[in-house]
C-alpha cells in the first residue's frame, strides 16, 4: 500500500529510495508512535512526509542545459505520463486523489490520513481530477 501510494506520488523512478526512507524514519519514530493500533495509516503519513521532501529535493537540482535525444520506436509509457500528470498536481490534491483512486480508501479514512474534513478531502480530488481530466495525456479507466 505504501509502495503503491509512493508510485503515484513521487514515479517509478523515486519511489523505491523514498520507500526505503519512509521506513527508515518510521523505525527511528516507532518508539515514540502513539497510534498503534493504526500502522498503516501512520507510515502513510510518514510517506506522505517523505514524498514532499522528495519534490523540495527535486525543485532544487539544476536543471540540464542539453535534453537527450528520444529513441525512435521507444514512445513514453501512458503510465509514466499519468504520474508525471499527477505529480504537477499540488500535495493535497495529488494525495486526495491518490488515497481515493488509487489505494481504494473510502472518503473518512482519507480525511483521517491527510488530517481535514472529508468535504475537503472531496474537494481536493474533485479539483485535482478536474485538472488532470483537463491534460491531453492522463487517461482515466
Amino acid at each position: 500500500m505504501v509502495f503503491q501510494y509512493l508510485l503515484a506520488a513521487v514515479g517509478r523512478d523515486s519511489a523505491d529510495d523514498v520507500f526505503q526512507e519512509t521506513f527508515l524514519a518510521a523505525l527511528r519514530a516507532y518508539p515514540r508512535c502513539t497510534e498503534a493500533d493504526r500502522l498503516d495509516r501512520w507510515v502513510l503519513r510518514i510517506a506522505s512526509r517523505k514524498a514532499i521532501d522528495h519534490h523540495r529535493r527535486e525543485a532544487r537540482r539544476p536543471i540540464p542545459v542539453a535534453t537527450p535525444p528520444e529513441l525512435p520506436g521507444h514512445p513514453t509509457p501512458d503510465a509514466g505520463a499519468a504520474v508525471a500528470a499527477l505529480a504537477e498536481l499540488p500535495q493535497r490534491q495529488r494525495d486526495a486523489i491518490t488515497y481515493r483512486h488509487v489505494l481504494g480508501f473510502t472518503v473518512a479514512e482519507t480525511a483521517e490520513l491527510m488530517r481535514c474534513s472529508p468535504e475537503t478531502v472531496r474537494a481536493n480530488a474533485y479539483q485535482g481530477m478536474k485538472r488532470l481530466k483537463g491534460r491531453a495525456t492522463w487517461a482515466m479507466d
